[in-house]
């Protein structure tokens, strides 16, 4: 595989995360590695010096991000009972395993390159969690016309008759703005051959207005060396997010900051994540 296709590096942070949604009552323990206990314990100078300087901290922004991505599925599921769900670099979320439970007979199906959708697929079995309506397939976002293509996976796993909704949390940063664009229009394309077509995704935005930018540079240096990849923040406003989804042929893109969405999680100097919702 071309180097350049291949993020495997990422999974640092899906231990990571998942050791954080575990700690926050989000997972079931299973879901928590000794190697995301080892960066939990590494990052906890940081993020202590983090929420005291910044306002906020790695910790906050995941937690922030699940939320509002897990209440605006919750809505969509309300809204369309026979929704499909596909979680892409589904890492070591637990959202597959909570909503299969919730929700027992909406198709639910997680996807990750090649090691981590092993793992995933093992850890759900050992869970008894893998069933007709919850299953773990392998999907590399960056590919086309090959079997762990998107469009590969979508055409063999799901009802074009049925409304779907796909999901990346914790993806869009690693990737330069055209690169991940060229996905987003891929995705919007995809989504249209279905009855409804949603995207739920999560976003770091641009903070160089921000009080604290230094400090936020200086994370965010850390964060690359650590999961030996780039992470980059993209659009100033929820006005010039919406408007980039909408060039990508999204005809309703809605953003969602957790200062102004969730209860008491309004950040000093202002929020460093936000989630988008977008319809085809």
């Amino acid at each position: 595989m071309d180097n350049k296709k291949d993020t495997s590096s990422i999974s640092f942070t899906a231990h990571y995360t998942g050791y954080v949604w575990y700690k926050n009552n989000l997972s079931h323990k299973a879901f928590a590695t000794k190697q995301g206990f080892a960066f939990y314990q590494l990052l906890r100078p940081i993020e202590v010096l983090a929420k005291y300087f910044i306002g906020s901290d790695i910790k906050t922004t995941l937690l922030q991000r699940h939320q509002l991505i897990d209440r605006e599925l919750s809505q969509l599921i309300g809204q369309h009972p026979d929704l499909q769900i596909l979680e892409l670099a589904c890492g070591l979320s637990p959202r597959g395993w909570r909503i299969n439970q919730e929700y027992p007979n909406n198709l639910y199906i997680e996807a990750d390159l090649q090691g981590m959708a092993q793992r995933k697929q093992q850890l759900l079995t050992e869970l008894d969690a893998i069933n007709a309506k919850h299953k773990v397939s392998v999907c590399n976002i960056l590919v086309e016309d090959t079997p762990d293509s998107l469009e590969a996976l979508l055409e063999r796993e799901f009802d074009k008759n049925k409304p779907l909704v796909v999901i990346t949390e914790g993806l869009i940063n690693y990737f330069q703005l055209p690169q991940i664009s060229e996905f987003w229009t891929r995705l919007n394309t995809a989504l249209t051959q279905f009855s409804t077509g949603f995207y739920l995704t999560d976003v770091y935005p641009k903070v160089t207005q921000h009080r604290f930018y230094h400090w936020i540079e200086l994370a965010n240096k850390s964060l690359k060396v650590s999961s030996k990849s780039s992470f980059m923040m993209h659009f100033m406003t929820n006005e010039e997010a919406a408007t980039h989804l909408k060039g990508c042929g999204f005809g309703q893109v809605n953003v969602f900051n957790p200062d102004e969405e969730l209860p008491n999680a309004k950040t000093q100097g202002g929020a460093l994540v936000w989630v988008m919702r977008c319809e085809v």
